[in-house]
C-alpha cells in the first residue's frame, strides 16, 4: 500500500530562530548587509544633526537647541542636501560592517546555544552582540570618522567627496586618526549593543514566545531596544564625536585631545556634566526608528533566505 506524501515544510513546525544547516554564511552576510544600509540611510540628516549638536564648541546654541530648530537652520543656511553630506562614506561602508556585523552575531549566538526555540539566552544574545561590535566596528570606524568629518560646519568647503576626505585625512593627520576613536567607539558600542541584543531577545522572546517570523514584534521590540541602549551610552558617543572631530578645530585644547579620558576632562571643565548629554534627543529619535528598520531588514531578509532554502 502506497504510503501518503508528506510535505516536510509545515508553517506550524517552522523554526525560525534555529538557522538551518543550509543557510549560508553568504546569506547571512546579505541580510545583515541590506539592514546596514536601510538603517543608516533612512535616518541620516538626524544623525547629521546629532553630530552637529555633540562638536566641543564654545557656542552652545547648537549643542543645546532643540532638533527641528537645528534642522531649518542648517537647510536654510547650508541648503537642504547638506543634511546628507558624507552619506556615501556609510553606503559603502555600513554594508559589509553590518555583514560582519550580523555574521558574527548569529555564530557566537549559535556557538552558545542561543539558537534553541522557545528557550531564552540573555548572555547568548549580550556576548553574540558585544562579539559582533568589536568586529564590525573594525571596519567601519575609517567610514565613520569620514561622515562625521563631511557633516560638520562647512566641510563642503575642504572635502569634495568621501575619498578627497579621506586622502586629506590621511596626509595631514596620518593612518592613527581613522582609528583614534575606535577605544572610544567599543567603550559606547559593545554595551550599547550588549543592551540592545538583550533587551532585543526578551521583549522578542516575551511579544512572540514561539519564535516565528513577526515583523511587528521585530519593528517595536527593535525599536524600543535601540532607544534604552542610546539614552545610556549617549556620553561615550559625545566624547568619539570629539576625538573624530577634532582634526577640524582651530582650538589647540581640542586638537591636541589624544584618549577617551582627556575628551572626557575638556568636555567637564567646559561644559560640565550637561555636556555629556548633549545630543541624546537626536541620538534616540535616530536611534529607535533606525534599530526597528534594521532588525525588521535582518529578520526580513533572514526569514527570505530560510524558506527560500526551504523550497530548493
Amino acid at each position: 500500500m502506497a504510503q501518503p506524501k508528506v510535505d516536510l515544510v509545515e508553517d506550524e513546525e517552522y523554526d525560525y530562530e534555529g538557522l538551518p544547516p543550509n543557510f549560508s554564511l553568504l546569506q547571512n552576510m546579505a541580510a545583515g548587509a541590506f539592514a546596514g544600509i536601510a538603517e543608516h540611510t533612512v535616518m541620516y540628516p538626524i544623525d547629521a544633526i546629532k553630530t552637529r549638536m555633540q562638536l566641543l564648541n564654545p557656542n552652545t546654541t547648537v549643542a543645546y537647541s532643540g532638533v527641528l530648530r537645528n534642522t531649518y537652520q542648517i537647510a536654510s543656511t547650508e541648503g537642504f542636501f547638506s543634511l546628507w553630506r558624507g552619506m556615501s562614506s556609510v553606503i559603502v561602508g555600513a554594508g559589509p560592517a553590518h555583514a560582519v556585523y550580523f555574521a558574527t552575531y548569529e555564530a557566537v549566538k549559535h556557538a552558545m546555544g542561543g539558537n534553541q526555540a522557545g528557550v531564552h539566552h540573555p548572555l547568548a544574545a549580550a556576548t553574540s552582540g558585544a562579539a559582533a561590535t568589536i568586529a564590525s566596528d573594525a571596519f567601519m570606524n575609517p567610514f565613520d570618522v569620514i561622515k562625521q568629518r563631511m557633516q560638520i560646519q562647512d566641510s563642503s568647503r575642504m572635502y569634495k567627496s568621501m575619498t578627497d576626505c579621506a586622502r586629506y585625512i590621511y596626509k595631514n593627520e596620518g593612518l592613527g586618526a581613522f582609528y583614534l576613536s575606535y577605544p572610544t567607539t567599543l567603550s559606547m558600542t559593545v554595551p550599547f549593543t550588549a543592551l540592545q541584543f538583550l533587551a532585543y531577545e526578551s521583549m522578542s522572546t516575551a511579544m512572540n514566545p514561539n519564535k516565528k517570523y513577526d515583523p511587528f514584534t521585530h519593528c517595536m521590540a527593535g525599536a524600543v531596544a535601540g532607544g534604552f541602549a542610546a539614552g545610556l551610552t549617549t556620553p561615550m558617543d559625545v566624547i568619539k564625536t570629539i576625538l573624530q572631530t577634532k582634526g577640524t578645530s582651530s582650538d589647540p585644547e581640542i586638537r591636541s585631545i589624544n584618549s577617551f579620558m582627556g575628551g572626557c576632562r575638556l568636555l567637564y571643565q567646559r561644559e560640565g556634566f550637561r555636556g555629556f548629554f548633549k545630543g541624546v534627543r537626536p541620538r534616540i529619535v535616530t536611534t529607535m526608528p533606525s534599530t526597528a528598520i534594521c532588525w525588521s531588514a535582518y529578520e526580513f531578509s533572514k526569514a527570505y533566505f530560510i524558506r527560500r532554502n526551504d523550497l530548493s
